[in-house]
């Protein structure tokens, strides 16, 4: 393919990104919202970002294996309609109820998405650079959180939470068309065998890495799952403020996928440690010191940077990991970190909830990070040693 069709292909693909990460992030951005619109409290709206993170749990695995036969091409035109269907719904729910089916439901796209995704990238880049095709397919999330996300809750402090649903539908047609355009048809790009994709779950270091992500990925969302009313409550900010420094927090990310993305290319464990170390030295601090706005803000930035040292570490783990199955493997990726973003939520909502204040999900970030940490040295005595990484073109 030509340079030019492949940067297309993966702009399209990045475009997805955009539009899952407006939609999963700027959820906690609009809780106070969407708790006030349908008469509950923030800790029990927070169940609409784990209801999300559930359907990405099951939706994952499950749509890889039985889509193993459709081309992949395919597969992501199906995986953006239900996308754009699931959001929508969740614009129109009258209860909290029926939101947090809905979330469940927009959920199940996700990760077979980005797993799916990061095969075709990785094919179209081709070997050696599997680091950064995750990280630019990832890039789109990356910026939604600089974009996507201060738009969409802007939007919603000002025309209400549906809203912000409705605008990630509109992002989810824009997508939909830009596949249809630009991922080519490609052969190497078909499907496997359900057997095939199965065989994933055969390998040990597949449910490690999985176990890894699932836990030492949740501190991330044990804080930024309730980063708006920590944001007004604990650091004094207005909530006009929000959405720049969600901004910030994106841009964090988008230095974090850069720089996670080569390092990962370099060694995934080194990668996957720097990870683990940023993210308990920046939630450490969080704790301390986000009575402060002045605190609160740049260190918001470096979480953002933090956390995607971790995540597209574990999804080149997982691939390498399943050679013979990678779109299962990518998948349940997206299915551990989103068990870590349920989990998380859950942890956060019960220490605000204990009274514990709003600075306390960061305390417990910390002791999830270092769990996670102790479970990948315990999953690296038992993995087999790396082949040599191959240099892909410049």
């Amino acid at each position: 393919m030509k340079t030019q069709d492949v940067g297309r292909a993966l702009l399209a693909l990045s475009l997805g990104g955009f539009g899952i990460g407006t939609t999963e992030f700027a959820t906690m951005g609009i809780l106070p919202q969407i708790a006030s619109g349908l008469g509950t409290t923030i800790p029990r709206s927070g169940h609409v970002i784990a209801a999300y993170a559930l359907g990405v749990v099951v939706g994952a695995p499950l749509v890889a294996i039985i889509t193993a036969r459709m081309s992949r091409r395919a597969l992501l035109l199906l995986l953006m309609v239900a996308f754009t269907l699931g959001n929508t719904a969740s614009a129109l729910a009258p209860t909290i109820e029926t939101l947090i089916a809905a979330r469940f439901m927009a959920g199940l796209p996700h990760g077979a998405y980005f797993g799916v995704a990061s095969v075709v990238g990785a094919e179209l880049l081709g070997a050696g650079r599997k680091g950064r095709a995750v990280a630019l397919i990832m890039a789109g999330l990356t910026v939604a959180n600089i974009i996507g996300v201060p738009a969409a809750t802007f939007l919603g402090q000002q025309l209400g939470w549906r809203s912000t649903f409705l605008l990630v539908g509109a992002i989810g047609l824009v997508t939909l068309l830009a596949l249809w355009l630009w991922v080519p048809h490609v052969a190497s790009l078909g499907g496997s065998s359900i057997r095939q994709e199965l065989s994933a779950l055969k390998q040990p270091q597949v449910w490690w890495t999985s176990l890894v992500g699932a836990v030492g990925f949740g501190g991330l969302f044990a804080v930024y799952s309730y980063i708006a009313p920590t944001l007004t409550f604990a650091s004094g900010m207005t909530e006009s403020a929000l959405p720049w420094v969600l901004a910030l927090f994106g841009v964090g990310m988008t230095v974090g996928a850069f720089l996670g993305g080569r390092l990962t290319d370099h060694s995934v464990t080194l990668a996957m440690w720097v990870g683990f170390a940023a993210t308990t030295v920046v939630m450490v601090l969080f704790a301390l010191t986000a009575q402060s706005p002045w605190a609160a803000v740049p260190l918001v930035f470096l979480i953002g940077v933090a956390a995607q040292f971790l995540a597209p570490a574990v999804q080149v783990r997982l691939m390498e990991a399943s050679p013979g199955a990678p779109s299962l493997a990518a998948s349940m990726s997206h299915s551990a970190l989103n068990i870590a973003n349920a989990a998380g939520a859950w942890v956060g909502g019960l220490v605000i909830a204990a009274g514990w204040g709003y600075l306390a999900p960061a305390w417990a970030a910390v002791a999830m990070t270092l769990v996670g940490a102790a479970l990948f040295a315990i999953a690296n005595r038992g993995a087999p040693s790396p082949a040599p990484a191959r240099a892909g073109p410049a």
